[in-house]
């Protein structure tokens, strides 16, 4: 639900919902998610890999800042089930927040089910936020979106692209899980969305074929959960912590050009999206915990 901040949408994912990588979840994040990952929605392979992520990041993060009926909500029939988490970056971190969401709706056909981390940076750095998101709408598919998304102009600052992309090694993640055969590449139909990601994006659909949900799950265990780490890696080495040297001026642009990228985020994705899964009175409710959290 944020995609460049959010991904929310059921058939066209636009750029992160709201929704990581670790060897562990803390005993706070599992005290507060575990009934709503466990009891309301399918233990899924992609849904420990995003645990997993958010508990690598976790000490460079507040406590959850968002209410009970937001933490975990669901809609009136019982359909669509959701949590959102927002936690702020501890004082003095480049971190401004991070928001992790995960989706769960039935729909006539089955069910789709959508997991999403967007971990952004305040002002005082420039480097790229995190964004992940999984979209899985059947046992044996999914569409992956993995990508540090740039803060800048790239045609205008060729050397932000060498610094954050190019020295960093990331297109070697995506190349290795473009390369699997089960792979073939996912294009948004937001135009908005994807002159958002980064050359780097990773954006792919995985597909195993009718039956294939056993292998569908040994690739998100295994090679997508080891690039989804090197990726978070890069990011808390390369970006996360730093601070950056601009101009006021600089300073300002990228700031509203942050805050451009969110609203439009909202617009594009949440607005049209959540209120067809959970009503207006709980997405709105929803979206009023996002838009505090954007500053919007």
């Amino acid at each position: 639900m944020l995609r460049p901040v959010t991904s929310v949408s059921m058939a066209a994912p636009t750029l992160p919902t709201i929704s990581g990588l670790h060897h562990g979840v803390s005993p706070l994040l599992r005290a507060r998610t575990s009934s709503t990952m466990c009891a309301c929605m399918p233990s899924l392979a992609h849904r420990k890999v995003a645990r997993e992520l958010v508990a690598e990041a976790e000490a460079q993060l507040l406590p959850s800042a968002v209410p009970a009926d937001v933490l975990e909500f669901r809609n009136s029939t019982g359909t669509a089930v959701g949590m959102l988490d927002v936690r702020r970056g501890v004082p003095a971190s480049s971190i401004d927040f991070m928001l992790y969401s995960s989706l769960h709706c039935k729909v006539p056909n089955g069910a789709i089910d959508i997991t999403s981390v967007l971990i952004s940076l305040n002002a005082l750095s420039d480097a790229p936020h995190f964004l992940m998101e999984f979209i899985q709408g059947s046992p044996s598919s999914m569409v992956v979106i993995l990508d540090l998304l740039p803060r800048k102009d790239l045609a205008l600052h060729p050397e932000y692209i060498v610094k954050y992309y190019e020295n960093t090694g990331l297109d070697k993640q995506r190349e290795n899980i473009e390369e699997l055969p089960q792979t073939r590449p996912y294009r948004s139909p937001s135009l908005f969305v994807r002159s958002a990601c980064s050359p780097t994006a990773l954006s792919v659909t995985i597909d195993c074929g009718h039956g294939g949900e056993s292998t569908l799950e040994e690739i998100v265990s295994s090679h997508l959960a080891s690039a989804v780490k090197e990726v978070l890696q890069i990011w808390l080495h390369s970006c996360a912590g730093q601070t950056s040297e601009m101009e006021d001026a600089e300073r300002e642009i990228m700031v509203r050009r942050d805050q451009a990228v969110r609203l439009k985020s909202i617009e594009v994705d949440l607005t049209a999206n959540l209120p067809k899964m959970f009503g207006p009175d709980v997405s709105s409710h929803v979206i009023a915990e996002i838009r505090k959290a954007f500053g919007a």
